[in-house]
């Protein structure tokens, strides 16, 4: 049974297309992930997804419900964890997930017992009479993830789950993701930048960029599908440089070549069989190497392959703006 299923989704802003007729299904249980850089649609789509944006054209049904049709189902059978955090400062841990029950209509004799089986899977029932001000980054997006399980949604929608997080908070948060996922059975729709992110937590990615959807598979496929290693090396410029690229063409075992100026990236199924290859080539028509590396294939690599460019991390633009609400917050 698919629990996310969309057919020709689009979503313009004016001239802008946003996302650009996508289609594609996710399974009841499944981690799937959007992997891709800031402004490639992932959080338009997911606006969709959770009824806060309309689409312009095309269908997307969650849980079976139609978000356009069926919002009101759609939203009660969905978790939504937002980039920015949501929770309340001045409110305690308790305090926050009390007043998120209360807006989910959560029955008055499942209350207390819901908190305190969300509170003891995150691992923060020692903190909860504590007030969320005192709270680190990855306690409050904990907290966060944890209001948004109250209800016992069918499907999550985790938006940049741990933006702006340090490496080791994130993997913290990743593990509590995945205990979510078997605790409750739970299908769980995940937005990232980061490569490794997808890669621990997602049982199938799709990689988006400018509004499309490049290609659907396993983080292990899509490594696989790209040969068993990656050859970069940097040569020094010379007219003599697309006859190189030509010849490396020829060789037997390269799968691909990506091209980035003076920087060549090979994918090759036999590393050891073709670097001396590329030397005879680059000897005989006297192109210089500067640099050459052998190294097994990684998601970065993947998105290269699709996409022509390295994904674009802004998380420093991100903290500016974390920053400067927070500051018009402490002015008001």
């Amino acid at each position: 049974m698919y629990f996310i299923e969309t057919k020709s989704l689009t979503k313009s802003f004016g001239d802008l297309v946003a996302v650009n007729d996508i289609s594609f299904s996710v399974e009841k249980g499944e981690i799937f992930g959007f992997l891709g850089p800031n402004g490639a649609g992932k959080s338009t789509t997911m606006m969709i997804f959770t009824t806060l944006l309309k689409p312009t054209s095309g269908k997307a049904l969650i849980a079976g419900f139609d978000v356009t049709k069926d919002a009101k189902q759609v939203r009660e059978n969905i978790g939504f964890v937002q980039q920015e955090t949501t929770v309340d400062e001045y409110l305690t841990g308790r305090e926050n997930l009390l007043l998120q029950a209360k807006l989910n209509h959560i029955p008055k004799n499942e209350i207390n017992q819901r908190i305190d089986e969300v509170l003891e899977l995150i691992e923060l029932s020692d903190k909860q009479d504590q007030a969320v001000v005192t709270y680190s980054g990855g306690m409050r997006k904990r907290l966060d993830i944890a209001g948004g399980l109250l209800h016992h949604p069918k499907v999550l929608f985790l938006d940049e789950p741990t933006v702006g997080l340090d490496i080791q908070t994130r993997r913290k948060i990743w593990q509590y993701i995945k205990k979510i996922h078997v605790e409750f059975e739970m299908t769980i729709f995940v937005t990232t930048h980061y490569m490794e992110e997808a890669d621990s937590l997602c049982d199938r990615i799709g990689i988006m960029d400018h509004g499309k959807i490049q290609v659907i598979d396993t983080p292990e496929n899509m490594k696989n599908a790209l040969g068993n290693e990656i050859i970069s090396l940097v040569v020094d410029g010379s007219n003599n440089n697309n006859s190189f690229l030509e010849e490396l063409k020829k060789i037997e075992f390269i799968k691909k070549i990506n091209e980035d100026d003076l920087k060549l990236t090979l994918f090759t199924s036999n590393g050891t069989e073709v670097i001396p290859k590329i030397f005879q080539i680059s000897s005989k028509l006297d192109i210089k190497i500067n640099s050459i590396s052998l190294t097994q294939p990684t998601l970065d690599d993947v998105f290269i392959s699709y996409t022509g460019h390295e994904i674009r991390d802004d998380d420093s633009k991100y903290n500016r703006r974390r920053e400067h609400a927070k500051m018009k917050r402490l002015r008001q």
